[in-house]
């Protein structure tokens, strides 16, 4: 596949910060782990995969902005385009030495995302996407599943956590969801749910409370790779409203009538 100028940054950064994730993942019980909120712990290796994403960035488009998991807002000259950088997504996973984590790097152009790389050190897998070029996952061309009933679909799913969500809400929309599908699966990072249901791994996946962080590169993952992305309510201003339902059209559409049940 060919890459844009733009993505192959993207890639490198995202490739460095994870390297340095690897290195870090087998020493997971010697790192020095400070606490950031209840049941959200951020590490030296997730500040190091930062920095280094940040540094490559800055390099190749000094003039960009940025939004990211652990400085926040970075305001460069250029408004119209921003940066989106999750340099750890699946902390948690990450310091139980579960090899399910990821870097996550969007791009957002006049508020839209263009292009996106999600990277998983642990198995060597590289999801790229950019718009109107396709999704792959390391080279080989993605598309979303073609199951179109929820009866044979597996679904993946964040779930709330202490000091985190509304742990109620979350329940009847799991209780709605398990009595229509094959399975409902939660790897805890959003970042990789949403590409591998743009790799067909998963037919459909729904989180709320979500930071544009967790989900910009993955909302163009699975629309380039021919899947719908919307918030609980059918809309498109997914990063706004902080919730996410993605899958093929006929899963995804069924999945937005399923969390919508009345209690």
């Amino acid at each position: 596949m060919a890459r844009s100028a733009i993505l192959n940054v993207m890639v490198q950064a995202a490739m460095k910060a994870g390297r340095s994730l690897a290195r870090d993942f087998g020493e997971v019980q010697n790192l020095q782990v400070s606490l950031k909120g209840p049941g959200d712990y951020v590490s030296q290796a997730d500040k190091k995969a930062e920095e280094i994403i940040y540094a490559e960035l800055r390099r190749a488009r000094p003039d960009y902005s940025f939004l990211m998991e652990e400085s926040g807002v970075i305001e460069g000259v250029d408004s119209q385009h921003r940066w989106l950088v999750d340099p750890l997504d699946g902390t948690t996973n990450f310091l139980h030495g579960i090899p399910i984590f990821a870097v996550s790097i969007a791009l957002e152009r006049q508020g839209q995302i263009v292009a996106g790389v999600i990277f998983n050190p642990a198995m060597d897998e590289l999801y790229t996407a950019e718009r109107g070029g396709g999704a792959f996952l390391n080279d080989r061309r993605l598309r979303v599943s073609g199951r179109i009933k929820l009866v044979d679909s597996v679904i993946g799913t964040g779930v709330p956590h202490i000091g985190r969500g509304h742990h109620g809400n979350y329940l009847v929309e799991l209780r709605n969801v398990m009595g229509e599908v094959s399975g409902v699966r939660r790897m805890g990072a959003a970042a990789l749910d949403l590409a591998y249901v743009a790799a067909g791994r998963l037919d459909g996946f729904w989180e709320n409370g979500l930071s544009p962080w967790d989900i910009g590169a993955g909302i163009i993952m699975v629309r380039e790779a021919g899947g719908f992305v919307t918030d609980f309510d059918g809309g498109q201003d997914v990063i706004e409203s902080k919730s996410i339902v993605a899958g093929n059209e006929a899963i995804q559409r069924a999945l937005v009538k399923t969390l919508k049940k009345p209690i």
